[in-house]
């Protein structure tokens, strides 16, 4: 299933241009709207998700580095070792092995990760990873694609299995 590499690729290509633009043409904290419910935020996530740890002292970049870099090569393994109907795994893991390379990329040149992409719906307030004013921590697609794949091992995981012949 190495032939659903392509896609890892394409979300690292992807992130990684979109970041550089997003670097070059926003201003750090300062948003653009683009509708009601989406602005573009630069910020730089020297953390985990939701910033997590990002207030140490530096030492979590490698930390954080070094998890990527064994997550990433553990998914590769994987995506090598699936059989030939497991297309599905195999779109889901090229999917997170992009965006953990697109992230790990920017830890390792940047030593923190650009988010530029910054929802807020002032209804969902208090919401769980929604600050009180409504936002949801800024993102970048390398995220984005993270979250797609894992939402589609969960539906690979919940679908009915035909009996081997």
């Amino acid at each position: 299933m190495g032939r659903w590499l392509w896609l890892s690729g394409l979300v690292l290509v992807l992130d990684q241009l979109t970041k550089r633009w997003a670097d070059a043409q926003l201003v750090l904290h300062q948003p653009k709207a683009l509708t009601p419910f989406l602005s573009l935020a630069l910020a730089y996530n020297r953390g985990a998700a939701f910033s997590l740890l990002s207030d140490q002292g530096g030492w979590q970049r490698w930390l954080f580095v070094a998890l990527a870099a064994a997550a990433s090569l553990g998914i590769l393994i994987w995506i090598l070792r699936l059989g030939r109907r497991d297309h599905l795994i195999a779109a889901a893991l090229a999917l997170i092995l992009g965006g953990a390379l697109g992230n790990l990329t920017d830890r390792l040149l940047l030593g923190y990760v650009v988010d530029f992409i910054d929802f807020q719906f002032r209804s969902l307030g208090g919401w769980p990873g929604f600050t009180p004013d409504g936002h949801w921590p800024a993102f970048n697609l390398a995220d984005s694609a993270i979250d797609l794949g894992a939402v589609l091992l969960v539906i690979d995981a919940l679908r009915p299995r035909r009996a081997p012949h």
